[in-house]
């Protein structure tokens, strides 16, 4: 009977934590503009809260009998996380659990993860996961990095699901928001961006027809052999040009912000004494408190007379310990992240190390579906830039011990150090990378110069300068 009556208690608690918790959650996947609203919001409506710097400038009242918020916060930091996120009923499916819990362990760990947090809620488990398989298999601008056919089967013998199914769930991705991601082609990504465009749309027809046989033709900006081709008026090709251009060729890149918008980091790190040392950006942390006069007034008042001011004092302890939540997997999660990435931060690209969102999660102990939130849009200052840290994530590259970021920064520094009439060849890079211990295929050095816009050797020998003669060369004519 008395064991009855504990595991009662312990599931009344749980049922009572699961809003504060639910709130939690959401707070940790603001950016610090939406946080700062909400802050400002809740103050608005809420009377019992106050920032903390309002707070700490108040004398201190012996009779308040010490600092009720810092006190609760402390209570809510102790809980183990296994019961901060296991709860029934605190996911966002009402009695199951998270929608990003589910994807299974060392799937999550992709670029564009962020897409998985809007599928989880809309996908049953099976497809989640073969929609991360398809994000593994893109690269940062959204396109598939092998054939799709390829992957479809490798898809197939990993799942144990027909084909069907699993080009059903790309085709998802493809029409999905942003359209164009694990597009096998340009062409693919932008007729998938038209067909989701809402109709009706002046020269869709016309660019759709474009898009399947003139590309080529579209690419020089030739309007008039493409009127010529498809027999139309060339101010109508015109048009759908527009269309087509204002279509985004690297949905993968799609909300990341502008190089020309500042950002405001929520957390810095910087070398000092011989080590990275992090902190949070106060500017971007705000923390409110629970005014202790009004905390004070309801404690001795009538229970049923003040009910919605106790309903207030409520959201003011929830909204007081989830912020300070936040705070303690943001800062934990950057130093995490500035350990991992030391090299990085050091020497550059080259020295990006592979990191995914459970190797994070592991080591602040929690759930990699917490890292992804905590990450995506935040971003730390570092003396290399302020960088958004779910970029400091890098995928390993098969069969090496290295990631594929960067190769791909070893491959540009020996293509910049090439001679300009001797240009090395993919299959020579891919030896001189093999030298150095990183054995990658030539057609992955081809991918790799590829996404950095470089052309093959046998172009860049045919673009560079000619070299003048020596007057030993004159004299010798």
């Amino acid at each position: 009977m008395k064991g009855s009556q504990i595991q009662a208690q312990q599931f009344g608690q749980q049922l009572n934590m699961t809003p504060q918790l639910l709130q939690a959650i959401r707070l940790l996947q603001l950016d610090s503009l939406r946080l700062e609203q909400e802050v400002r919001q809740a103050l608005e409506l809420n009377p019992l809260l106050e920032l903390e710097d309002e707070a700490e400038a108040r004398p201190a009242d012996p009779a308040a009998g010490g600092d009720v918020a810092a006190v609760e916060v402390a209570a809510f930091d102790e809980l183990p996380e296994s019961s901060m996120w296991d709860l029934p009923g605190a996911g966002w499916h009402d009695g199951q659990d998270d929608g990003m819990a589910r994807i299974a362990a060392g799937r999550t760990s992709d670029p564009l993860v962020r897409i998985l947090q809007d599928l989880a809620l809309e996908l049953a488990p099976p497809e989640l996961e073969i929609a991360g398989f398809w994000l593994e298999h893109c690269d940062d601008a959204g396109y598939l990095d092998a054939a799709p056919a390829a992957l479809t089967q490798r898809a197939c013998a990993r799942f144990d699901v027909s084909a069907a199914r699993i080009e059903a769930v790309r085709q998802r991705l493809l029409h999905g928001e942003p359209a164009g991601i694990a597009a096998a082609s340009l062409q693919e990504c932008l007729q998938a961006q038209l067909a989701s465009l809402p109709a009706p749309v002046a020269g869709r027809p016309l660019a759709t027809r474009m898009l399947a046989s003139c590309l080529d033709l579209l690419a020089a900006h030739d309007h008039a052999a493409i009127a010529l081709r498809l027999r139309v008026a060339e101010e109508d090709v015109a048009e759908a040009a527009r269309l087509v251009l204002s279509l985004d060729p690297r949905p993968g890149e799609a909300g990341r912000p502008d190089g020309n918008v500042a950002v405001v980091p929520d957390a810095v790190a910087w070398f000092a004494d011989g080590q990275w040392r992090v902190a949070l950006n106060s500017a971007t942390a705000p923390r409110v408190a629970v005014n202790p006069t009004y905390e004070r007034a309801l404690a001795v008042g009538d229970a049923t007379a003040n009910g919605q001011l106790r309903a207030l004092l409520q959201e003011a302890r929830w909204l007081s310990r989830g912020l300070a939540m936040r705070y303690d997997t943001l800062l934990r999660t950057a130093r995490v992240i500035v350990e991992r990435q030391a090299g990085f931060l050091e020497r550059g690209n080259e020295a990006m190390a592979p990191l995914t969102l459970k190797e994070v999660a592991d080591a602040i102990g929690m759930h990699e579906s917490t890292v992804s939130r905590i990450t995506t849009g935040k971003y730390l200052q570092t003396p290399r830039g302020t960088i958004e840290m779910k970029r400091f994530f890098a995928v390993r590259l098969d069969g090496a011990n290295v990631s594929g970021t960067a190769v791909r920064a070893m491959v540009k520094r020996l293509i910049d150090a090439e001679p300009p009439q001797r240009p090395l060849a993919d299959d020579a890079i891919a030896g001189l990378l093999a030298r150095n211990g990183v054995h990658i295929a030539r057609r992955t050095v081809a991918k790799y110069r590829d996404q950095l816009d470089i052309a093959p050797a046998r172009q860049r020998r045919r673009d560079a300068p000619r070299r003048s003669p020596t007057r030993a060369e004159d004299a010798t004519g």
